[in-house]
């Protein structure tokens, strides 16, 4: 069965230890923020540095495994049809989009839905990391200047994790207009539970 996120909102799920999380991008050029927590332990979350520290890469991939602070595989990517994927910028919030989008509405953005989603785990606003911001499209230009484009996923393409251990996961359909492209489309997700 498919579950969807609407656009701009988020949703928390328990992966037992085996279990496959799939995200799917549906409509094609949406993001979507990953946070990973220890089920049951919500100081053990995902960790960008340990993940680039162990992987030994900024291009996260079919294969490569998504680390936690405390230095433990969380998950481990099986498949992978996505353009690229980012874990260096932090969740969009409503600072995001007053210093982004001064003449647009403020939305309190994937952090705030992340926020809401994971409280009930144990998860304080202060905790949440970087995300895992799946379908995202960062660029480096030569001079180290990072630029946010428009996601160059198609409709359907997709990224299969499998959790390494018992897991709470945090998962969005992003909020802010550069990750987008200026629209917002929805999420969809399945889970395949290990035997």
């Amino acid at each position: 069965m498919t579950d969807r996120i609407p656009p701009r909102s988020g949703t928390a799920l328990r992966l037992a230890k085996g279990d496959i999380l799939t995200v799917i991008d549906p409509e094609g050029g949406q993001v979507s923020d990953l946070i990973a927590v220890a089920d049951g332990d919500p100081g053990e979350i995902i960790s960008n540095g340990r993940t680039f520290d162990y992987e030994e890469t900024l291009r996260l991939t079919t294969g490569a495994r998504l680390w936690s602070n405390r230095s433990r595989v969380m998950l481990t990517i099986l498949e992978d049809t996505a353009p690229a994927h980012d874990f260096l910028l932090t969740p969009c919030s409503e600072e995001t989009f007053r210093h982004f989008y001064p003449d647009k509405p403020v939305h309190r953005g994937c952090f705030g839905n992340l926020a809401e989603a994971l409280a009930p785990h144990g998860v304080t606003p202060d905790m949440i990391p970087c995300a895992f911001n799946v379908f995202m499209n960062v660029t480096f230009a030569q001079d180290g200047k990072l630029a946010v484009l428009p996601p160059e996923t198609r409709a359907g393409d997709f990224i299969r994790l499998r959790a390494e251990m018992d897991l709470v996961i945090g998962l969005t359909a992003c909020s802010a207009y550069a990750s987008n492209g200026g629209s917002f489309k929805p999420i969809d997700y399945t889970v395949e539970r290990a035997e």
